[in-house]
């Protein structure tokens, strides 16, 4: 953690000539760029897989003539068949995972009120008027038109709109490349998965809310960060 919170402030010393006392708040967006760019090159294969499970779907329709009244042998055909190209159906969940220990280092870093046995300074930053070691029901304190109620409702808007294009887009997608059917049941579970992917983006507005600030920048740049990278990958 103390070399976590090292790096963050050396980040922010570079940056302070550019964004004065959000130099930190900056460094946290730089962090996630930099998260983001390291799993770019799973997400570039997730997309591949996307687009090679899409071209297996004329087989898939074979295999369901030949098995639609055995739904258990159909889908353990359909299994095998990823299995034979090489495609996982899961293969899209991973850039997403490997993000997992990214954020929880930042939650705690801006939970905690000692680094490596000293205090921490991080918590002193700020974007704006709103401490980066905060959360939305602290800037509610102050009233909503406040200093950090204004940042706050700046990051509401920011999610809303790329949750609503997140949205169309995942919408869009999935009319172009159904989830494949086995026997009228989603291969491997994916059903419940293909009803509320369009609404993932959307779930971002409760984790801003009760998470600290820092951690919420976190989540709006990697949300923001995604729905570009998914625009452009599977268009």
């Amino acid at each position: 953690m103390s070399v976590f919170a090292n790096l963050v402030e050396r980040l922010a010393d570079l940056l302070q000539p550019l964004f004065g006392a959000s130099a930190a708040a900056a460094a946290i967006v730089l962090f996630t760029a930099l998260v983001r760019l390291l799993v770019h090159p799973l997400s570039r294969a997730a997309a591949r897989g996307q687009k090679a499970r899409t071209a297996l779907q004329p087989k898939i329709a074979e295999l369901r003539k030949k098995h639609g009244k055995n739904p258990e042998k159909l889908q353990r055909a359909v299994l095998e068949l990823h299995a034979e190209e090489k495609v996982s159906p899961l293969a899209g969940c991973l850039p997403g995972l490997l993000q997992v220990p990214a954020f929880f280092l930042l939650y705690h870093l801006f939970s905690s009120d000692t680094i490596g046995g000293r205090a921490n300074e991080l918590l002193g930053h700020q974007l704006f008027a709103a401490p980066l070691g905060e959360r939305w029901v602290d800037a509610l304190q102050g009233g909503l038109l406040d200093g950090a109620g204004l940042v706050y409702a700046g990051l509401f808007v920011v999610v809303a709109g790329v949750a609503a294009f997140s949205y169309r887009l995942s919408k869009r997608m999935m009319a172009a490349n159904p989830a494949l059917p086995a026997g009228g049941e989603q291969v491997a579970g994916l059903g419940a998965v293909t009803k509320v992917m369009p609404f993932m983006s959307f779930f971002t507005l409760v984790t801003v809310a009760v998470v600290p600030l820092a951690a919420a920048l976190y989540v709006v740049t990697s949300t923001t960060w995604s729905v570009v990278e998914r625009a452009v990958l599977y268009r």
